[in-house]
């Protein structure tokens, strides 16, 4: 596939789709949830805006990787969780109010700690001297303009055309999931020569990445005595991350323009669907393990 045709054309749709398909099911309601339901909201916007990036950093160091891999990792771990977590989260019973409400609060406030994180972790990782930077002004108005603008139309489409919008609704979340392939194909395909090392390189650390923070995620959430369908939401919030955008800010030439730094979030985004298949099948044996407890306790 055609480097040009993958930045300029595939991810943009890519990620418009994906952001339209989140603002479809947002409503104002999702925001105010900040405010009734503090706990939950608060437990999972620290994991996914402090500790995430903390355990990405400490993984990206603990790995013997090359310094623009180690910044991908960085890159990641400072996006926002996407509409795959919501759909997840409905999959395995989750709390989906609080999914979508954390993906909505942490797509915003991600637009202006996006650069923060990964000019830190560029800093850190190539040196003083690198040239390569993102301009937190001009960075924080593009992240805006292709997540918060497809996600207002959604919500525009939820509040005065609420029928249409339901009907679309899982439509455009499907396609989003194809539109994450063919994106993740196209990556792959354009650094083929590379790809394997690559994997036996990052592939271990995204996969720590994942497996970690979603474990951490519902461990933090178990031990603040969320409930069950809470703590299954932030777990998965906190360990599906919008690989889209990643790859997008790592790929679009009018921001890092550096492929082989949106190679970590394409394998992790391949990871995670197997994770979440395994998350799930533990969620719900650990349900049926404390059903039987229960029968035997109360006959």
């Amino acid at each position: 596939m055609d480097a040009n045709f993958l930045t300029a054309v595939l991810l943009p749709l890519a990620l418009f789709v994906i952001m339209l398909g989140m603002g479809l099911g947002l409503t104002p309601a999702d925001f105010q949830r900040v405010l009734t339901e503090p706990k939950g909201v608060i437990t999972g916007a620290i994991a996914q805006l402090l500790l995430l990036p903390l355990v990405g950093f400490g993984l990206a160091n603990l790995f013997s990787l090359t310094p623009e891999l180690a910044v991908g990792v960085m890159v990641l771990a400072a996006c926002p969780g996407g509409s795959t977590s919501n759909l997840i989260t409905y999959l395995v019973g989750g709390n989906v109010a609080l999914s979508i409400t954390l993906t909505a609060v942490c797509s915003l406030v991600t637009v202006f700690t996006i650069p923060l994180v990964v000019n830190g972790a560029m800093q850190y990782f190539l040196g003083a001297t690198t040239l390569l930077q993102l301009p937190f002004f001009g960075t924080v108005l593009q992240i805006a303009v292709i997540t918060l603008i497809p996600i207002t139309i959604g919500m525009a489409l939820h509040r005065f055309a609420p029928k249409f919008a339901a009907t679309v609704e899982s439509y455009v979340k499907w396609l989003s999931l194809f539109f994450l392939g063919l994106v993740i194909a196209g990556l792959l395909l354009a650094e083929r020569a590379n790809v394997i090392g690559f994997f036996l390189q990052v592939g271990w650390v995204m996969l720590a990445l994942n497996v970690l923070m979603m474990a951490l995620g519902y461990a933090i959430a178990s031990g603040l005595r969320l409930d069950l369908p809470s703590a299954k939401a932030i777990s998965i919030e906190v360990g599906i991350q919008n690989g889209t955008l990643a790859i997008a800010i790592a790929s679009t030439p009018t921001l890092l323009n550096a492929p082989t730094m949106a190679i970590p979030a394409a394998i992790y985004s391949l990871i995670m669907f197997a994770t979440s298949a395994a998350f799930a099948w533990f969620v719900q044996r650990r349900g049926q393990m404390n059903r039987a407890t229960d029968s035997i306790s109360n006959p």
